[in-house]
């Protein structure tokens, strides 16, 4: 095993166990602190009642990424083909991202009839302007030299698009994508917590909020558990999919400029 492997994998186990010989030379009351061994305990025996929760957090965030991949994208192109759209546009994204989401949220609430609906607009808001600035900075960073070998070549501005600009924002999206996977997470149990949604087509958020209501802190902690399992898997598969990609898109050389424009 490597040691970028072993050693993180030490040190959560040693803080694990300081953790379950804390609460257990202190005597402390597991509604105060439960043990770890009590909260996988407990993810054991509830799991069946979290689960149905992990999966609406889970879908919640899927889709979020996703609409926020996608418009974060589109707009990114759009704006880098016409500046005047980009004029227009760009300064209501920056007013959704510089608002805070439980500031908005409430009035979301009211606006929108379906709660789900509501949960993915306001876990959208919160995962859409990364996505888009940092696609746009890579359609910007391609080289100003490669920009004017393809205006000597007559490439059209989709030809530019498609062999200059796209190759060259392929880290920037990646990059915007890890983010936009963690924020899509954190925005949508902010928006369960706000929006204080009970019933069965809710998430971990609400089974925390119940919990919490009932002074159940070992469910809190198994809730809490699930989801830190989610966010560190998500985080593990966009680590993965930029080496997958990496191996096809690359940034433009003048060379591969001379033989595409």
């Amino acid at each position: 095993m490597k040691r970028e492997h072993w050693v993180p994998a030490l040190s959560i186990a040693l803080a694990l166990l300081a953790w379950e010989g804390l609460v257990h030379w202190a005597a402390i009351p597991h509604y105060t602190l439960p043990a770890p061994s009590r909260v996988l305990a407990t993810l054991w025996t509830e799991f069946d009642s979290l689960w149905p929760a992990w999966w609406f957090t889970l879908r919640l965030t899927l889709w979020a990424l996703a609409l926020a991949t996608l418009g974060g994208v589109l707009l990114a192109v759009a704006f880098a083909l016409s500046r005047v759209l980009e004029l227009a546009l760009l300064p209501f994204a920056v007013v959704l991202q510089v608002t805070p989401l439980v500031a908005i949220a409430p009035l979301i609430l009211i606006y929108v009839d379906s709660t789900t609906a509501a949960l993915l607009l306001c876990t959208w808001i919160v995962a859409f302007f990364p996505m888009l600035a940092s696609t746009l900075a890579g359609l910007r960073a391609a080289d100003r030299q490669l920009h004017e070998l393809f205006t000597l070549y007559g490439a059209t501005p989709w030809q530019r698009m498609k062999w200059l600009l796209l190759p060259s924002a392929v880290p920037y999206f990646l990059s915007g994508l890890r983010i936009c996977g963690g924020l899509s997470l954190i925005a949508g149990v902010t928006a369960e917590m706000v929006a204080g949604a009970a019933g069965r087509e809710t998430g971990l958020a609400s089974r925390i909020l119940e919990a919490s209501f009932r002074t159940d802190t070992p469910r809190m902690f198994a809730a809490l558990l699930l989801l830190v399992i989610t966010g560190l898997a998500l985080y593990a598969v966009l680590e993965w999919a930029p080496r997958r990609l990496a191996r096809r898109w690359r940034p433009v050389t003048g060379a591969d400029a001379s033989r595409q424009a």
